[in-house]
């Protein structure tokens, strides 16, 4: 690969290639699966399955966003390597509704080159860069024995096999943190971008989740019960968008080094998770809801609907406290609010519970909104406040 098919971030910002949206869509398809994994199965080891394998599908395209932020990859054979590694996540995604039954193996091997693929990419990103490279080294070894510990579980009982899983993530997840964050860098601005996009298309499911739970009987009340849904959708959308992410791009942008790649790798790579997370568990309430307006929810889709929301709100408190060192206390009343609904929701009609979570989402928006209209206005048009 030549220089020009490389180029590093570090010469400046660059936008968001159709080619990295492209291997978004992939990410996306596996984050359905998800969805459709805890439809067959709404257990209490269907929603830990789900989330076990959201996390180790999320860590693996945080990776590749790290290495597009890094680099343009949209040009020569590091295109050709980016499209090889979409390939390998299709297979990843396609896996994911039997990623501990039938399709173990297919998941375990198609992961495992997942995550080899994205380290010969940073590799040649690295080639020319001692400190780059250094950096690399020090985090490979955790990321093949992640990887390889969930191909091995695919040999392994049901009862071993999740105990493996939680061993790879967990060694996958706190390395970074662990380890020297000496040597990593992003361009912050597309960085910033590239998560802000993949909360939108993460929300898209919910949507998704509104047509399939919907499906043909479209009777008034799933229609209003779809209307609730998009409330809470688009109130879930403003909470990003309206402010948190402008704040936590500022701030990223206004760091460097290896404080910025901390602030980074927890705002971004670990916060997030929970946010997407949040977003999955509540589309799988939502779909649940529209298929049984009339009836009452059962334990797991309760917790999902009301829980899902609160832990969409408990991931954007924690995310605003790390990047701007202040606690909104709004949306942290919403989180005992939520949890609290969840006993609620197990007596009422399903729409009712949809209601009631819709309701408090949008008096949270319209408090934030009316009571900070100005210093909204200032943050979100700077040039017009100055």
């Amino acid at each position: 690969m030549s220089d020009a098919e490389a180029e590093p971030a570090a010469s400046g910002e660059h936008q968001v290639s159709p080619l990295e949206l492209f291997f978004d869509l992939v990410f996306v398809f596996a984050v359905t699966q998800v969805t459709t994994l805890l439809a067959h199965d709404p257990t209490w080891h269907g929603v830990v399955r789900g989330l076990l394998v959201l996390a180790a599908v999320w860590w693996a395209w945080s990776g590749y966003a790290w290495l597009t932020s890094t680099m343009d990859v949209d040009e020569g054979g590091i295109r050709l390597a980016m499209l090889a590694a979409m390939a390998a996540m299709l297979g990843v995604a396609l896996a994911v509704p039997r990623a501990f039954g039938s399709q173990a193996m297919l998941f375990g091997v198609s992961y495992l080159l997942v995550r080899v693929l994205h380290l010969v990419l940073y590799a040649a990103v690295g080639r020319d860069d001692p400190d780059l490279l250094g950096a690399l080294l020090r985090i490979s070894p955790s990321s093949l024995f992640g990887a390889g510990l969930i191909l091995l579980a695919g040999f392994m009982s049901q009862d071993i096999r999740i105990a493996l899983w939680v061993v790879a993530l967990a060694v996958d997840f706190l390395a970074p943190i662990l380890l020297d964050l000496r040597g990593w860098r992003i361009a912050p601005e597309h960085f910033a971008e590239r998560h802000g996009l993949i909360v939108l298309i993460a929300l898209g499911e919910s949507i998704v989740a509104i047509g399939v739970g919907a499906r043909l009987e479209l009777s008034a009340s799933v229609l209003g019960a779809a209307a609730l849904g998009f409330v809470v959708v688009a109130a879930l959308w403003w909470l990003y968008f309206d402010v948190a992410a402008i704040f936590a791009r500022r701030r990223l942008v206004e760091t460097a080094g290896v404080e910025q790649a901390r602030l980074a790798l927890v705002s971004y790579g670990y916060l997030h998770l929970p946010m997407v997370a949040g977003v999955v568990l509540f589309a799988f309430g939502l779909k649940t809801t529209l298929a049984h307006v009339g009836t009452t929810l059962r334990i797991v889709p309760a917790v999902a609907l009301c829980g899902g929301t609160a832990l969409y709100f408990l991931a954007h408190v924690g995310f605003l406290l790390r990047t701007t060192h202040y606690l909104f206390r709004r949306r942290t009343t919403a989180v005992v609010v939520l949890a609290a609904m969840i006993p609620v929701a197990r007596v009422v009609p399903a729409v009712a519970a949809l209601a009631i979570v819709s309701g408090l989402c949008s008096l949270v928006i319209g408090y934030e909104a009316i009571r900070w209209r100005e210093d909204r206005a200032r943050l979100r048009h700077p040039a017009a406040g100055s």
